[in-house]
């Protein structure tokens, strides 16, 4: 519980603008109630700041943190995304629940110290143990997914736990290695295990939704009746699409069809679903995906550091609330970055500027759509606005920090998404509680 508060900056974002004297009113509850002119003493005054939403990070592997600065170097030639599967792998079987906590929560902090103050944790690795019993793969004990919860609450963030199905290795094949700790061969099982965790959640800042992790790891009947669920159960449902050329070829081998293809024709498309990456998608598939309502999430720092290639960022802003934004293997934390590279690695293949724009061609205001209500839509949560009836999630950035000495009211937004990182932000809310 928090006490009722009335917040007053410097500036504040109205959705449009920053504007002046605009005082924020917060429940108990940690919900804002009203946006108006100020009318009399804030309980909160935030001095020489402007006051954002709270950028929201739709999709995370939170473990992933504990490889930062491994699988940088290349003995044997040029590496890839598979090589970098098995740095993965390694430290997937490194992990026990002590240390599984401290990498989540510290991906945690840092995430809210970037001013991600929501995260989609796209949660597959679930087991303490291998979930192998004298050689026979069976599932193990799912121990990883409350320590997830567990870090979160600590760290003070608000979560989406996107509770992932991984069946098999690869289309037909079993998993193997550290793939066993992924392991949910049976899938009333899992289901039931997501219904321990609803009985688990923080009620204020912790919410569920499925995430068949794709098409390679979850066979066909499966993932349609994955699906079915979400929608049965109002929830979200995330997977991973076409990220790597040869996951298409696999699957076009298999079914005839690419992931995305395969998607659009076998299970409900709409605003509940939401694809991670669609690097490789064409034009004309990712079109008629975004014209559902459906969603897209981009990870351009992950996706750099990857090599994974450029996704038709353009195509997908067709919709303009269709693109959000993830950290996934949080290689690196700082969500001005990952915005402006959304748009800066468009400028170097196009070679052109404002290939994410607004209709009143504004890119500043675009890319702050993409990394915040456009991530809540993804997750079906009512943050990434300053608006009455959402959560108060809130960041406040210093106006006189040194990369932003010399911008305005309607300089100050670009300033920061393209000349500033996390470091200019001093102060985070989530839920009305004020974290840093």
């Amino acid at each position: 519980m928090t006490t009722q508060q009335t917040i007053e900056a410097e500036y504040t974002w109205d959705g449009e603008s920053f504007r002046a004297q605009l005082q924020v009113h917060v429940d108990g509850q940690g919900r804002i109630t009203r946006v108006a002119d100020a009318e009399g003493a804030p309980t909160r005054r935030l001095a020489r700041r402007a006051l954002l939403p709270g950028f929201v990070n739709a999709h995370s592997h939170a473990f992933q943190r504990g490889l930062r600065g491994l699988g940088e170097s290349y003995p044997l030639g040029q590496g890839d995304f598979w090589s970098w599967r098995e740095a993965m792998y390694a430290l997937v079987l490194s992990l026990d629940r002590t240390s599984m906590k401290r990498l989540c929560v510290q991906a945690f902090q840092e995430m809210l110290a970037a001013g991600f103050t929501t995260v989609g944790e796209f949660h597959y690795l679930h087991h303490s143990n291998l979930g192998a019993d004298a050689g026979e793969l069976r599932e193990g004990d799912f121990a990883f997914d409350e320590v997830v919860l567990e870090a979160a609450a600590e760290a003070g963030i608000r979560i989406s736990l996107l509770q992932s199905f991984y069946k098999t290795g690869a289309i037909g094949r079993p998993l193997a290695g550290g793939q066993r700790r992924f392991a949910t061969l049976d899938l009333d099982r899992f289901l039931q295990q997501l219904d321990r965790l609803a009985a688990k959640l923080h009620v204020r800042t912790q919410t569920l939704g499925l995430a068949p992790h794709s098409l390679r790891a979850v066979p066909d009947e499966d993932l349609r009746r994955l699906v079915d669920e979400a929608v049965r159960r109002g929830l979200v449902c995330h997977i991973h699409v076409e990220e790597q050329r040869r996951e298409i070829e696999e699957c076009v081998a298999a079914t005839g069809k690419t992931p995305l293809e395969w998607l659009l024709a076998h299970v409900p498309v709409g605003p509940h679903l939401t694809i991670v990456h669609a690097t490789h998608s064409t034009p004309e598939r990712l079109r008629r995906f975004v014209e559902t309502g459906a969603n897209v999430c981009v990870c351009p720092i992950t996706e750099g550091n990857l090599g994974d290639g450029l996704g038709d960022v353009a195509t997908m802003l067709t919709r303009p609330d269709a693109v959000c934004i993830g950290s996934d293997s949080n290689i690196r934390l700082d969500a001005p970055e990952e915005l402006r590279w959304l748009e800066f690695v468009r400028r170097l293949r196009h070679e052109r500027r404002g290939v994410c724009r607004d209709s009143a061609g504004d890119v500043a205001r675009q890319l702050l759509l993409c990394g915040t209500s456009n991530g809540a839509r993804a997750l079906g949560l009512p943050v990434g606005r300053i608006e009455a009836g959402c959560w108060a999630a809130l960041i406040a950035i210093d106006v006189y920090a040194p990369e932003l000495r010399g911008a305005n009211a309607d300089t100050l937004l670009p300033a920061f998404l393209f000349g500033a990182s996390g470091s200019a932000i001093r102060e985070v809310c989530v839920g009305g509680r004020w974290i840093r």
